[in-house]
């Protein structure tokens, strides 16, 4: 009988594989390019002793991809230092987010952003799944 303390090897899956409204991807990709997000600054509110000052978020859009496609990344804060044109990273527990109809893969508190090996494949740059763009349509029961 298996224990629950054992451990599942992640699966990792491809670029092609992405669909929207799905999460708990793992997938290995190349960083193509990262770009700034200007973010807007918060409006000052009246301090109290219990909140403390934050640091202003950071946001890039970064282009990853393997040898299957590519799709846009959202960067936050840490991530941005990783995210480097040319860096392999290892993306874990990855969701796909919806921003204006189209795909963005983003990594929340609950995955990693890992630098990995540089990785053998060139990256598909003609299937971009960030380009195809999605409707809600509702299903009438």
């Amino acid at each position: 009988m298996a224990t629950t303390a054992e451990k599942r090897k992640p699966v990792f899956i491809k670029v092609e594989e992405l669909k929207p409204g799905t999460n708990g991807h793992n997938l290995t990709v190349k960083v193509l390019e990262s770009k700034p997000v200007p973010v807007p600054k918060p409006r000052r509110a009246p301090m109290s002793l219990s909140q403390r000052p934050q640091r202003p978020s950071r946001i890039n859009e970064c282009l990853v991809g393997d040898e299957t496609g590519c799709i846009v990344f959202t960067a936050r804060n840490e991530q941005v230092d990783i995210m480097q044109p040319g860096a392999t990273v290892i993306l874990r527990n990855a969701k796909i987010d919806m921003f204006k109809g189209s795909m963005r893969l983003a990594v929340d508190k609950w995955g990693r952003v890992e630098v990995a090996e540089p990785a053998n494949f060139a990256v598909t740059e003609n299937n971009n799944l960030s380009l195809v763009e999605y409707e809600l349509v509702t299903v009438q029961a």
